[in-house]
């Protein structure tokens, strides 16, 4: 027998209506609850002082330098170990991050093979999609869940193998028989009788062991499904940064995504205020732009549980050097003291 004359979708008729369910399917868009109003909360701004970046010693700069040109095997060490530093220079650099830590809910129609599960829908009306519980991780930290709405799960019969709880074999097409792989179904090899069939032609099918069918994989053998509607919770920490590099500097500011400096300021909350009054003005803007969007983008189709933002100070230091009559520079940046630097002998087999 064919698997074509099976069905291969559930039926449209196979799930109920649930009353604040009507129409759902994958991903649906399930509007949140209202969010509170954002409170104003206290906004002290660090001093002058501690927004100055001390520059970093020669010493220090030259041995940063050294272990970054060492770190490439077919590189000359000589510009890191004899360039002489003629000048160091600090670099206000700032970023500016925002963490808009969001729920995302779904709901579709689901269903698994019936193990002895007690059917209660209609036994009472079924919670609405943001009213089912869902215990969220820690803040900031993405996690998904999946959750059986209460009330909705029914009892169905396998639309798939019709409640036999089996399907035919694909190998043999239920026949429990495939041709011989030896003669090829002719019954004979070399003029004679095959030796593997006994001249048949035929041998018992190895998948089935000779019975034609397979246990059906939509109820695993248990001719009946459980019907409900899964809800679907996506956790997501929604990250955005704004840096503030000096654009003389020549700096790639891409370097500094990897990177850690001091924090200046932190605060987190519901849903947030603006920065204000901070001695970068660029800070103040970046944050009230993206507070801003983060509220109006992710509210509309999320619940905005937590908002985080910071202000963080990443040491960088400009060095300029002499190697062999030239003048180059590198930058040494952040706590982990990385270098960027346009390196003049990359060839060790063409120093002199």
């Amino acid at each position: 027998m064919s698997n074509s004359v099976y069905p291969t979708a559930p039926p449209s008729d196979m799930f109920g209506t649930v009353p604040g369910y009507e129409g759902i399917g994958g991903g649906g868009y399930l509007p949140p609850p209202v969010p509170p109003e954002p409170i104003a909360p206290p906004q002290p701004g660090p001093g002058q002082n501690d927004w100055s970046i001390p520059s970093i010693s020669e010493e220090e700069a030259q041995e940063a330098f050294k272990s970054f040109a060492a770190g490439h095997c077919c590189w000359s060490s000589a510009p890191a170990k004899d360039g002489v530093i003629t000048n160091m220079e600090p670099i206000n650099t700032y970023r500016y991050r925002l963490e808009t830590f969001t729920e995302f809910r779904s709901t579709e129609w689901a269903q698994k093979p019936h193990n002895g599960e007690v059917a209660d829908f209609y036994t009472q009306p079924a919670p609405r999609p943001w009213e089912v519980p869902a215990t969220p991780p820690s803040h900031f930290t993405d996690q998904t869940t999946e959750i059986r709405v209460p009330f909705t799960s029914s009892i169905k019969e396998c639309y798939q193998c019709r409640a036999l709880g089996t399907m035919p074999c694909d190998d043999c097409r239920g026949d429990g028989k495939k041709p011989c792989w030896v003669c090829n179904g002719a019954g004979t090899k070399d003029d004679g009788n095959c030796h593997r069939c006994n001249g048949t032609g035929t041998e018992q099918c190895d998948k089935c062991n000779g019975r034609g069918t397979k246990e059906c994989d939509i109820c695993k053998g248990k001719r009946q499904l459980l019907a409900f509607i899964n809800l679907k919770v996506e956790w997501k920490n929604n990250v955005e940064d704004h840096l503030v590099v000096q654009q003389q500097s020549g700096l790639n500011a891409g370097d500094l995504q990897g990177v850690h400096g001091k924090e200046l300021f932190k605060n987190n909350n519901y849903l947030l205020y603006p920065l204000v009054g901070f001695p970068n003005p660029e800070i103040s803007e970046a944050s009230e732009r993206m507070v801003r969007d983060h509220q109006s983008k992710y509210a509309q189709s999320s619940r905005i549980l937590q908002q985080r933002q910071t202000v963080e100070l990443i040491p960088v230091s400009k060095a300029s050097y002499k190697w062999k009559g030239n003048s180059y520079t590198f930058f040494v940046y952040g706590n982990e003291r990385q270098v960027s630097a346009d390196y003049p002998a990359t060839c060790c087999c063409n120093i002199m």
